[in-house]
């Protein structure tokens, strides 16, 4: 699989990815996939793992750094897990550079389409669900429309 290119649009990158996953029939596969590449991405920065980017009620120390910007989304996760930093760092590369408006409608459910939630402990598969929500709910508070 490709890495992402820098001056790829963050809809492209997000077809490209589903696109792969897709191509894998088991979501054991998938998942295994997901978390084969988070664990060749770099840590966040120590800048970046604030007690203000520590995900709420999570039994590990995870980060979800998400800032707008003229309507437009930065995105980036971290966590001690490996699923947890695989799943949210594909959420958050597949929204990274995003539009409010295009977070919202129709909201991230492609983790939970593609089975990669179903392999997971509740625990984490509520920290992923939380966090996606959190997402919309930011998105939806932006005032884009």
């Amino acid at each position: 699989m490709d890495l992402p290119s820098h001056t790829e649009d963050a809809s492209s990158r997000r077809r490209r990815i589903v696109s792969a996953l897709e191509a894998l029939t088991d979501p054991q596969q998938r998942l295994q996939w997901v978390v084969e590449r988070a664990r060749n991405k770099p840590p966040l920065p120590d800048a970046a793992r604030t007690d203000a980017c520590r995900v709420a009620g999570c039994q590990v120390r995870t980060w979800w750094n998400a800032a707008c910007h003229d309507h437009r989304w930065t995105l980036a996760a971290d966590s001690d897990a490996v699923t947890l930093k695989a799943l949210l760092g594909l959420l958050a590369e597949c929204y990274d550079g995003e539009s409010s408006q295009v977070i919202v409608a129709p909201p991230p459910d492609f983790l939970e389409r593609l089975g990669l939630l179903r392999q997971l402990a509740e625990n984490r598969r509520a920290t992923v669900l939380r966090v996606a929500q959190g997402l919309v709910a930011q998105a939806e508070a932006d005032g884009w429309a």
